[in-house]
C-alpha cells in the first residue's frame, strides 16, 4: 500500500514536470561555466528523465497510490499523465517527426539495425536462464519456487515485456499462470531494471563518438539521413505564423484522432474474425491490441504525409513541436521510476540487472562484429526492452528524423515478443532450482 504523495492533482504534477524540463533546457543552453561542464557529462535528455524520478522517489509525486474511501475501503488511485502522454502526445510526435522523413534514405540504413535488434532479442532469451543460473549458486530460494509460485513463471512475464511489450507480458501471465498475488514483484523488477537500462542508454548518447570509435562503426548512412533532413529543414525554413502553428496542430491531432479510431476498428476486426488473434499464445494476439495499431497508424500517416506538400511544414517547426511532446513523455516515464524501490526486493532486482547486462553484452558484441553504430545499439535495445513508447524517445535523441526507426523496430518486437518469451521461459524452467 502506497500512501498518497504530496501532490496528487495531475494539473499540479504536470506543471511541476514542465518546470523541471524547462529548467533542464534553460541550463543546458548555457555555453560556458558550470552547466556547460555538467552537460558534457550528463546528457540533457537523461536529466529530463531522472529529475521526475527523484521527485517520485521523495514521494512528492507518484504514478499510483492508495487512499481510504468514505466507507473506509482502500481505493486505488493513479496519475493519468503517462497515459495521456503515450496515447495522445506520442502519436502526435511520431506524425510530426516523420513528416520530413526521406523514406529512401531511411531504407538505406540497411540490415544492420534489424541484426542488432535481433541480437538484443537473443540477449534477453539467453539472459533469463543465465541470470537464474548465476543467482541460484548463492541464493537458490530467490529463483526457486514450485507450481504456480515458481519464480521462472513470473520472469516469463518479464521476458514478454522486454522482447515485445505490455500485450506480450499479459500473454505470458496468461500462458504460464504465475501467482497473481506475487505478480506485483515482477512488475517492480520490470520498471526498475528497464528504467536503469534506459538511463544507461541515454547516458551513452553523450559518449556516442567514443563508443562508435571503439565499435569501428560505419556511421555514414545515419549521417546521410540526418544531413538530408537538416538540409531540407534549412531549404523550407521560415518564420512561422499563427496559421502555421494551427495547421501543424491540425495535422498532429487530426492524425491522433484517426489513429485512435482506426486502432479500435482494426483491433475489433482482428479479434472478432480471427481465432488466432484471441489466442494469447499466438504472436497474432498482438493484432488484437489497440495500442499496437495506434502506433502503427500514426507512423504510416506521418510517412505518407512526407510525400505531400504538408512536408513543408517542417520549415515552420513541425519536428520541434514533436520534440516538445517527446520530452513531456520522457518526464512522465521518469515519474514512474521510484529509485527507492530497488531496496524492496534486492534478490529479484539482481536477477533483472544480470539479465539486462547479458542483453547489453550480446548486443554490443554483435554490433562490434558487424561494425554497427551506437545508434543501432541504443534503439535496438530500447525497441526490445522499452517498446514503442520509449524507442522513438531514444532514437530522436540522436536526431528527430530518426524517431521512425525506433517505432518500426518496436513494432517488430511486438510481433516476435510472444514466441521469444515462450522460448526464454522454457529455458528458465530447465535451469531453475526445483
Amino acid at each position: 500500500m502506497h500512501n498518497p504523495p504530496y501532490f496528487t492533482d495531475d494539473t499540479i504534477v504536470f506543471g511541476l514536470l514542465m518546470v523541471l524540463v524547462g529548467f533542464v533546457f534553460y541550463t543546458s543552453s548555457k555555453e560556458e561555466g558550470f552547466w556547460k561542464k555538467f552537460y558534457n557529462v550528463v546528457p540533457a535528455l537523461l536529466l529530463c528523465y531522472l529529475l521526475p524520478s527523484i521527485f517520485s522517489s521523495l514521494h512528492i509525486i507518484a504514478p499510483e497510490w492508495t487512499e481510504l474511501g468514505k466507507d473506509g475501503e482502500v481505493v486505488e488511485k493513479s496519475s493519468s499523465l503517462y497515459f495521456v502522454a503515450s496515447r495522445y502526445l506520442l502519436p502526435a510526435a511520431l506524425v510530426l517527426m516523420t513528416l520530413s522523413i526521406d523514406l529512401k534514405a531511411l531504407l538505406n540504413l540497411g540490415p544492420k539495425a534489424l541484426i542488432v535488434f535481433l541480437a538484443g532479442t537473443v540477449g534477453i532469451i539467453v539472459g533469463g536462464p543465465v541470470a537464474i543460473l548465476i543467482v541460484s549458486i548463492f541464493s537458490p530460494e530467490t529463483v526457486g519456487g514450485a507450481g504456480f509460485d515458481a519464480v521462472w513463471r513470473g520472469l516469463a512475464t518479464l521476458a514478454g515485456s522486454w522482447i515485445g511489450g505490455g500485450a506480450n507480458q499479459a500473454a505470458m501471465l496468461e500462458i504460464f499462470k504465475f501467482n497473481q498475488q506475487k505478480y506485483g514483484g515482477m512488475v517492480l523488477v520490470d520498471i526498475v531494471v528497464a528504467n536503469i537500462g534506459m538511463a544507461a542508454l541515454l547516458y551513452g548518447i553523450g559518449k556516442k563518438e567514443i563508443i562508435n570509435k571503439w565499435l569501428k562503426a560505419d556511421n555514414s548512412s545515419i549521417q546521410e539521413l540526418q544531413d538530408k533532413v537538416s538540409s531540407y529543414q534549412e531549404s523550407v525554413k521560415r518564420n512561422p505564423t499563427l496559421t502555421d502553428y494551427m495547421i501543424i496542430a491540425a495535422i498532429a491531432f487530426g492524425a491522433v484522432g484517426f489513429s485512435h479510431w482506426g486502432s479500435q476498428v482494426l483491433a475489433d476486426f482482428f479479434t472478432t474474425n480471427f481465432e488466432t488473434v484471441r489466442d494469447p499464445k499466438s504472436f497474432a494476439s498482438t493484432f488484437g491490441g489497440s495500442f499496437f495499431w495506434m502506433i502503427t497508424l500514426a507512423t504510416i500517416i506521418g510517412i505518407s504525409l512526407s510525400f505531400t506538400p504538408l512536408k513543408s511544414y517542417e520549415g515552420a517547426g513541425a519536428s520541434k513541436i514533436g520534440s516538445v511532446f517527446i520530452y513531456i513523455l520522457v518526464a512522465t516515464i521518469g515519474m514512474k521510476m521510484d529509485l527507492t524501490a530497488v531496496l524492496d526486493n534486492p534478490g529479484l532486482i539482481l536477477v533483472g540487472v544480470i539479465w539486462m547486462l547479458i542483453h547489453f553484452i550480446v548486443i554490443f558484441l554483435v554490433a562490434k562484429i558487424i561494425r554497427a553504430p551506437y545508434f543501432f545499439i541504443a534503439v535496438g535495445s530500447q525497441a526490445n526492452v522499452g517498446g514503442a513508447a520509449s524507442a522513438p524517445v531514444v532514437a530522436s535523441a540522436f536526431h528527430p528524423a530518426l524517431a521512425s526507426v525506433g517505432v518500426l523496430l518496436a513494432i517488430f518486437g511486438y510481433i516476435v515478443g510472444t514466441y521469444g518469451a515462450i522460448l526464454c521461459a522454457y529455458l528458465m524452467e530447465i535451469v531453475a532450482p526445483k
